[in-house]
């Protein structure tokens, strides 16, 4: 019986039809670089969020020499109401990822690889180190290339942790995803306090630390700006803002369509804290303009 879910369970709020505004409409891809890629990656069975995950910057990003790959399997053990990712029990492990992976980032070319997974609570060292053995192999076989990676929060335990130190990525980013009134709500299995304690114990240990919020989800101004204090006040530097995009019908609404003008406030107050970089706008997504987060 497969232990796949490949849909979220209802959730219990109104599903309201929503018009996109035209700020959220984007130009179809394009360019002699996109096509190269998209054509090496179908050629060679490649996987890459960019594509799967319908980013809206993939041109851009691609073009820039920056593509954003998931690691261990696409089954994700939590069920957060914003992703579109299948929830249930692991996938098996396949130990020749980290190759695979570190092959994939040479064929296409990549200069920065920002590297992410699912949740893998199943794996009795949550998966970290495979993340580990990730790593080492991408700059075994690219020297030259940078890393961005984008890890679970490992509920918390500081062992696991440890083994994403011990390989020292350029960046190191964990996403709070929204603020602390809802975070129960959006990320079931997740809690804010631990995704601080996660962010401040990489800070301490030396990394350079990352974190996102998606926008829209019905918080109120106030709870952004309190969260992007929560994320200073644990010494993270690197912040991004944007649009969270309803999946489907089974995923949380979009509460608000948050115009252009409160995305440029919000990083305009994000410098006022005292963040090195902040990335904030409709269509910002966690890896937008991640070579330039360096």
């Amino acid at each position: 019986m497969p232990n796949k879910i490949e849909n979220k369970p209802e959730l219990k709020i109104k599903q309201t039809a929503r018009v996109k505004p035209d700020w959220l409409k984007t130009q179809i891809p394009g360019g002699g670089k996109y096509r190269d890629l998209i054509k090496l990656v179908k050629d060679n069975k490649l996987h890459t969020i960019c594509e799967s995950g319908k980013c809206p910057n993939i041109g851009e990003c691609w073009g820039a020499g920056t593509a954003t790959f998931m690691i261990l399997g696409n089954t994700c053990t939590r069920s957060c109401q914003f992703c579109n990712v299948a929830t249930g029990a692991g996938d098996v492990l396949d130990n020749l990822e980290p190759f695979k992976v570190a092959q994939s980032i040479n064929m296409m070319g990549i200069k920065h690889a920002v590297i992410t997974s699912v949740d893998r609570d199943d794996l009795p060292d949550g998966g970290s180190g495979h993340w580990a053995k990730t790593v080492l192999a991408i700059r075994e076989f690219n020297p030259e290339v940078t890393l961005e990676t984008l890890i679970p929060d490992f509920q918390g335990k500081t062992e696991q942790i440890d083994q994403i130190i011990e390989v020292h990525p350029e960046i190191v980013s964990h996403n709070i995803e929204t603020v602390e009134r809802l975070s129960r709500q959006v990320r079931v299995q997740a809690k804010y306090e631990r995704s601080m304690f996660v962010l401040k114990y990489l800070k301490d240990a030396g990394m350079k630390t990352k974190s996102g919020i998606m926008c829209g989800m019905g918080e109120t101004e106030d709870e952004i700006v309190q969260s992007m204090k929560d994320l200073r006040a644990v010494g993270v530097g690197i912040i991004t803002l944007g649009q969270y995009m309803q999946p489907t019908a089974r995923h949380m609404a979009v509460a608000e369509y948050v115009h252009p003008d409160q995305f440029a406030k919000y990083k305009a107050i994000g410098e006022d804290l005292g963040f090195d970089y902040i990335e904030s706008g409709p269509l910002v997504r966690s890896s937008y303009h991640a070579e330039k987060h360096l």
